[in-house]
């Protein structure tokens, strides 16, 4: 009875309710007003200079790199042009090291290194024609028209943007630091690593992850009027959404196209609230904050994203472990177990040791709807190193999960909603009775059971939205952020305007066709 009251107490304090929920709506509407004046808000409200999102027929073959977390992904995609796409990827690992390197030449040069790879390995015929080509004819203004790959590259991180591919970077987030790269632009950072190795690609976007599932929903969705609001709950959370420019009241230095009188704009969502004013805070997320790299930043996303939901579960079971008035996960004899033995933790187990709990294991907790959580047991076996845990041990660590998750899954909803109402598109005449469309992505929303559902219970509570939640559609957008790259960098393509380049490389084919001994001679000079 110890065990089952302290389990009572704990998920208390992870309570969320309705009245929460709308506090936070409200706050999080003023934060959004706040950052669309003024630089220096807790959300920043970045403008992306992208204007419009695709309707589908966009065509064209692109490539795409997101540096979004642990991983870094190299892709090429062929827009169909259908509401349809088909694309190739590789995966790497960030090695440790790079994430916190002195320099940041050192990581991009890893991700070029990356790209030469991919390309060697899925488009080599172009890869070699083109090396050959840009090792034999030079321009005086470089290669302009041998990029033959415009690439979008999604950089989930906080950027100042000031163009479709131009953005410093304001801070590191997601366990990186390199002080050495922040205040720099993060596209000619890669596109001098890119040109060292004499690549045929061309930096042609800069895209957050939350842009490119905007992006890749739009182009996706069977709903004729797109989507409005591209969000992550991962790793990380974030999210982009369409405002209308004449709500965006801080100044612009770029240029964009003004004539659609909208603006996708980046959040930065992440750190939302960190003042605290209505996020909720418990001793644990207090114990978490102290360890993390970034105290005080990022507080909303502490609370939300994969990356920090398994260490806060891991602080309450410590401590509820180490609670000497409770038997959880120890036994005094083999009696009190219903497997007739006694509950013993590995000194190597993970639970001893900061962030080694991994945020899956709350998944597999959610799941496991067996009479005796067989598989939720076995879990914890196997990733904690907690070998034959007792029944009611595994019950209490499912109910303390379980509250973190839907906490989560409500402050997710929070920013959802405040989404929603600011884009004013549940009153809209035009969209009277129709599907109001999201696309979301991350680890969170696809694995963890009944995520997005908890999200549309949130929904259906907040003021200004209510029943109408049955017409925002939750939709899963996979890979979204490589193919929204992609489309950015169609669109960016489509901008750029011709060069003195073209000219020269045109002069060169047709003086190879008159005079090939000049180009002999000019090749030599060069």
């Amino acid at each position: 009875m110890a065990l089952e009251a302290e389990t009572q107490a704990i998920v208390d304090q992870f309570e969320f309710s309705d009245d929460d929920v709308n506090r936070a709506v409200k706050e999080f509407l003023r934060q959004m007003d706040e950052g669309l004046r003024k630089d220096g808000t807790s959300l920043s409200q970045i403008p992306t200079y992208v204007t419009a999102v695709p309707n589908g027929s966009e065509k064209g073959l692109y490539m795409a790199v997101d540096l979004g977390g642990t991983n870094f992904r190299v892709c090429s995609i062929q827009l169909l042009g259908n509401n349809s796409f088909r694309h190739t990827y590789n995966k790497v690992a960030i090695p440790k090291h790079l994430m916190v390197a002195k320099t940041a030449q050192e990581l991009f040069a890893f991700l070029a290194l990356e790209i030469k790879k991919f390309l060697q390995e899925h488009h080599n015929e172009d890869f070699e024609h083109h090396i050959r080509r840009r090792m034999t004819v030079s321009a005086p203004e470089g290669f302009r028209d041998e990029h033959i790959f415009r690439m979008g590259f999604t950089f989930s991180f906080p950027v100042k943007q000031v163009g479709i591919n131009k953005g410093t970077l304001i801070r590191w987030t997601k366990g990186f630091d390199i002080p050495d790269a922040v205040g720099k632009d993060v596209c000619a950072l890669l596109q001098e690593e890119i040109d060292k190795l004499h690549l045929p690609v061309k930096v042609a976007a800069l895209v957050n992850d939350t842009v490119g599932t905007l992006m890749a929903r739009s182009y996706t969705s069977p709903n004729k009027h797109g989507s409005i609001l591209g969000a992550i709950f991962g790793t990380g959370t974030n999210g982009a959404y369409i405002e209308k420019l004449s709500n965006l009241k801080k100044g612009l230095a770029g240029e964009y196209d003004d004539t659609t009188g909208h603006m996708v704009i980046n959040t930065e969502w992440g750190s939302f609230d960190n003042q605290l004013n209505v996020l909720p805070t418990t001793k644990w997320d207090d114990a978490l904050e102290k360890g993390s790299i970034n105290p005080g930043y990022q507080m909303y996303e502490k609370r939300v994203s994969g990356m920090f939901l398994g260490e806060i579960l891991r602080l309450v079971t410590l401590e509820l472990h180490n609670n000497p008035n409770v038997s959880f996960f120890k036994d005094e004899n083999s009696s009190f177990n219903d497997r007739g033995s006694v509950t013993v933790i590995d000194r190597d187990s993970p639970l001893y040791k900061p962030w080694g709990v991994d945020t899956s294991i709350m998944s597999t907790a959610e799941a496991d709807h067996d009479p005796e959580l067989s598989a939720l047991r076995q879990s914890l076996e196997k990733d904690l190193k907690i070998y034959a845990p007792a029944y009611e041990d595994a019950l209490a660590f499912k109910r303390i999960s379980h509250a973190i998750g839907r906490r989560a899954a409500r402050l997710a909803a929070v920013a959802i909603a405040a989404v929603v109402i600011q884009t004013g598109k549940l009153d809209d005449p035009e969209l009277l009775g129709e599907e109001i469309d999201i696309g979301v992505d991350g680890s969170l929303v696809e694995h963890y059971p009944g995520f997005r559902s908890m999200i549309t219970e949130a929904l259906k509570i907040t003021e200004g939205i209510g029943e109408s939640a049955n017409r925002i559609k939750i939709g899963l957008t996979q890979d979204g952020s490589g193919v929204g790259a992609a489309l950015i960098a169609s669109v960016a393509a489509s901008m750029e305007k011709n060069t003195s380049n073209v000219d020269y490389i045109g002069e060169l084919r047709s003086t190879v066709k008159a005079e090939p001994s000049a180009v002999d001679e000019k090749a030599a000079s060069d």
